[in-house]
Order: C-alpha cells, then sequence, then structure tokens
C-alpha cells in the first residue's frame, strides 16, 4: 500500500527549480526534472553540463542552494536515508576493497538495506558473469557489473546510473546496455541514465533531459522532442524578400518568422542557400511556415542533431513540454 503522500500518480523523482554553486562557479540554474513510475528517463548532456551533481544531489551526497527534491512523492532533504534505501546507485567511478570478493562485499552492504535480498544478489552476479575472486583483479567494465548488481539486490524502485559505462570498450557496453533494457522491459524499476553518449540514451529511454550549463534545455518524450525541431534549407533568393535593404540575414530570418511560434536556433550560409535549425513547441508551425517557402527544403533532425542545435544555443531555457497527465 502506498504510503501517505505516494499516490499512484505522484512521480518516483522531482527536481524543483534546483540552483547550485561551487564557489564562483554556476553548477545548476534552476533545474527542474521529473520521473515518472516505470519509465526509463535518459539525463543527456555535455561533459561538465550539470550530470552528475543533479544526480549527487539525488542521492544526497551534496545539498542544494535552493529548490525541492521530492522522492516517492515528499520532499526529502540530504541527511534523509531512509528514501534512499530505495535507490539502487551505480556511481560514475567504481571503488572498492581491492581485497574484498564480491561476496563479502554483498554481505557488507546489506547492513545498509534493510530489503537486501542475499539470493537476488547472488543470481546477479552470476547473470552479469561477476567472478568469484578478489575485486582487485577485475577489469573496469567487470567492476561496473558488480556495481549494477549491488544495486539491484535490495530490489530499489528507483535506479540511478551516472555514466556507468564511460570509459568501457564496446563489447562490455554493449552487454551493459542489454541488462539496462531488459530491467526497462520487466518495469520493475524506474531508470535516470546519466550519459553524454546519444546512442545509449536513444536506445534506452522513453522520456529524455537535455542539459546545459546548469539548465534543462529540453524535457520531454523523445518523439515529441524530434517533432520540435527542423532543418531547413532555403534559397537565398527566397530570403530577400524578408531582408530589405542593409538588414543581415538573420533580421530576414526573424521578419520571416514573425507572427509564427517558432525561433531561430542556429542560422549557416552555404554558398546559394541558407541552412535553418528552428524549434517550434507548435510543430504545425513548421507547415504554416512551408507554405510561406514552398522553395524551401524541411528535414527532421535525429536525437544527435537535436542535441548539438539544443546545447550550441545561447538562447534563453525552453518552455517546458505539456503537463503529463497522471498515469
Amino acid at each position: 500500500m502506498a504510503s501517505l503522500g505516494e499516490r499512484s500518480h505522484d512521480p518516483v523523482l522531482e527536481l524543483v527549480a534546483i540552483r547550485k554553486r561551487y564557489a564562483r562557479v554556476s553548477a545548476l540554474e534552476g533545474l527542474d526534472l521529473r520521473l515518472d513510475r516505470g519509465q526509463v528517463y535518459g539525463f543527456l548532456g555535455r561533459n561538465g553540463a550539470g550530470k552528475s551533481t543533479t544526480l549527487r544531489l539525488v542521492m544526497g551526497i551534496t545539498r542544494p542552494d535552493q529548490g525541492t527534491i521530492k522522492l516517492f512523492g515528499s520532499a526529502v532533504r540530504p541527511s534523509d536515508i531512509a528514501p534512499r534505501r530505495r535507490i539502487g546507485y551505480v556511481a560514475q567511478e567504481q571503488h572498492f576493497y581491492a581485497w574484498m570478493t564480491p561476496e563479502r562485499l554483498g554481505a557488507f552492504v546489506a547492513a545498509f538495506y534493510p530489503s537486501w535480498d542475499s539470493a537476488h544478489y547472488a543470481a546477479l552476479t552470476r547473470q552479469f558473469g561477476v567472478p568469484p575472486r578478489k575485486i582487485g583483479t577485475f577489469s573496469g567494465g567487470t567492476k561496473v557489473k558488480l556495481a549494477l548488481a549491488l544495486a539491484l539486490a535490495h530490489r530499489p524502485e528507483l535506479l540511478v546510473l551516472d555514466e556507468p559505462t564511460a570509459g568501457l570498450d564496446a563489447v562490455v557496453r554493449r552487454e551493459f546496455i542489454e541488462i539496462v533494457r531488459e530491467l526497462g522491459a520487466s518495469g520493475q524499476h524506474s531508470t535516470l541514465f546519466s550519459s553524454h553518449l546519444i546512442g545509449e540514451v536513444e536506445e534506452l529511454s522513453q522520456q529524455v533531459g537535455i542539459i546545459e550549463g546548469g539548465v534543462m534545455r529540453y524535457q520531454g518524450p523523445l518523439r515529441d522532442l524530434a517533432a520540435r525541431v527542423r532543418s531547413l534549407h532555403l534559397p537565398l533568393e527566397a530570403l530577400e524578400p524578408f531582408q530589405g535593404a542593409g538588414r543581415s540575414q538573420a533580421e530576414g530570418v526573424r521578419t520571416l518568422l514573425d507572427a509564427l511560434p517558432i525561433r531561430l536556433l542556429r542560422l549557416f550560409e552555404r554558398g546559394s542557400h541558407v541552412e535553418l535549425t528552428l524549434w517550434s513547441d507548435v510543430p504545425d508551425a513548421f507547415h504554416a511556415l512551408q507554405a510561406r517557402l514552398p522553395s524551401a527544403s524541411f528535414k527532421a533532425m535525429s536525437l544527435e542533431d537535436n542535441f548539438v542545435a539544443l546545447v550550441r544555443t545561447d538562447a534563453e531555457p525552453w518552455p517546458a513540454p505539456p503537463a503529463q497527465e497522471p498515469r
């Protein structure tokens, strides 16, 4: 039975207006994030964008300067241990006692989790191919798989993965991705998966958050992101009626977009054409623009193209997508 404040439609994790500074460096600027039950949420950003800071705040390793963190429907402080015992966490770097074996380590970690399942842990280490010898002999990939077994052994409701495949070779990375995909398909966990590898996020996630400079540039379903960004190839002569004497191409484009709910992200001149990257919260607006520009060529963009467009612009933070209906 759900506890007070933990109705079935409450998000598993919610961050509201989070700000965090380290000395003169702003790590997070009013960050909002929401993860619903049963979802795999891909948290995407360049190195230094604020992903690891966000996850350390979730885990209580550090504290926010401002804002609210909610776990399982209730606001939490960094010192609140009980809700974080319901989380399985795999850090970006693995630090284990080299002299321990997986069995010995499991017995040690079990003391921190009332719901620890020793039989499940043993089965996970076998499933992941973790050998029963001293951890000091393990490769980086085997240590990551051991960390995942530890994170899952107490059957957490929320799984938090902080760039766990960083530094792994392609084979081990593929094995790990398959494991996480199976976990997501089981529906037994909600997963927050942080990565700067776009392909991983695209393979695993239904929801995606793109962070840059501590600001959430986009949060919502992957399919909605694809509908909001377009690349437009436009002959220079088609822009001339909107440009006017002495006006730049960018000013001409803004005149072209006037009264349409479309914003310009990037503009490149490519010989006799300009290439525009456009964003709209109203995807039908692209049809209206296309009606104005019969000589223009529109195309959808890949997740990687969308990511690059969002993190390279200096525009203001993106409007949030429409609120999701309670599940």
